[in-house]
């Protein structure tokens, strides 16, 4: 004979039943109908082949065959119970694994900053982070690699949940002993046809540094683009061009060695826009957002001398 499966409801029934001796008394304390229990009871022992409770005008005696199953439907019960709190508390508290993405232009230099702060305030979040380009980190969110992401405007992708964290301003860098570190400010028309150094075409942040080149009349040279802003960095310290950066790269990498200069601008370049995003749908795009503004408020704590920050 061919046993069924029997339903949580089902064992749920039998178990009050057999802890209360009463359909009556089961169905009060399930608050449902007497002849729901009635009738799960009677399914349960359809699916199993069995008889599972003695009916007498006393009440409701567990079988042989009940009293040896109940403490394994105890036990499923309990771990059912388990499970739910888990995914309640994971939604309420943000507990659990959540897969960041973050550019490599960004992810170094923010990080650090904020993770403690998140740690400290969301002790059960885990992030498991990985880098990549803004597109494909956008690409990866779409496709459900990731659960939120770090990136910069203008996205490339459509459908996403945005929430905006900070403007990051760039920082002009120049060798020491060029003829700009000598000047106290520095002015457009100083940049003017000056030869420009920029990131790889790959990254985002090269059409913002190609977007600075126009705005002042500067000249990318394409044939010395750099793999990562600190080839970027060490090519200007060898005096090959200068470069615009951004602000906390400036912070992390330049302002503890001062292997370049770094320069006060009349006009401060447009910022980079960074963002938190999501998809639409994510279960915990309510913790998502709650995030995006503690990380705003992080920020304007500990970093107001390098973003610009909308709280």
């Amino acid at each position: 004979m061919q046993v069924g499966h029997p339903t949580i409801k089902q064992l749920k029934y039998l178990q009050t039943v057999i802890e209360l001796k009463s359909f009556r008394q089961a169905a009060l304390s399930l608050n449902v109908s007497q002849p729901t229990v009635t009738a799960q009871i009677a399914a349960l022992e359809e699916n199993l082949g069995l008889t599972l409770l003695e009916r007498s005008r006393t009440g409701a005696l567990p079988t042989a065959a009940a009293r040896s199953m109940l403490p394994h439907i105890e036990l499923m019960l309990d771990e059912v119970k388990a499970i739910r709190d888990v995914a309640r508390f994971s939604l309420d508290s943000g507990a659990g694994i959540h897969r960041l993405g973050v550019p490599p232009t960004l992810g170094p230099y923010i990080l650090p900053d904020i993770i403690p702060g998140i740690h400290k305030t969301y002790p059960d979040l885990r992030l498991f982070v990985r880098e990549d380009s803004p597109r494909e980190i956008e690409n990866g969110l779409l496709d459900g690699q990731f659960d939120l992401i770090f990136t910069t405007l203008p996205l490339d992708v459509t459908g996403l949940t945005v929430e905006p964290l900070f403007g990051e301003p760039f920082r002009l860098c120049v060798a020491p002993d060029h003829e700009l570190a000598k000047q106290s400010t520095v002015n457009a028309n100083d940049i003017t046809d000056q030869r420009l150094l920029a990131i790889e075409e790959r990254h985002r942040l090269f059409e913002q540094m190609q977007g600075l080149a126009n705005k002042y009349g500067a000249r990318i040279l394409r044939d010395y683009e750099g793999t990562s802003l600190d080839t970027v960095r060490q090519m200007v310290g060898t005096g090959i061009g200068i470069a615009f950066l951004p602000s906390l790269y400036v912070r992390s990498e330049i302002e503890p060695r001062k292997d370049v200069a770094v320069l006060e601008l009349e006009d401060t370049p447009t910022d980079r826009e960074v963002v938190l995003a999501w998809r639409p749908s994510a279960p915990q795009r309510h913790l998502y957002k709650e995030l995006a503004a503690f990380i705003r408020s992080l920020c304007a704590k500990r970093l107001k001398n390098y973003l610009h920050v909308d709280l």
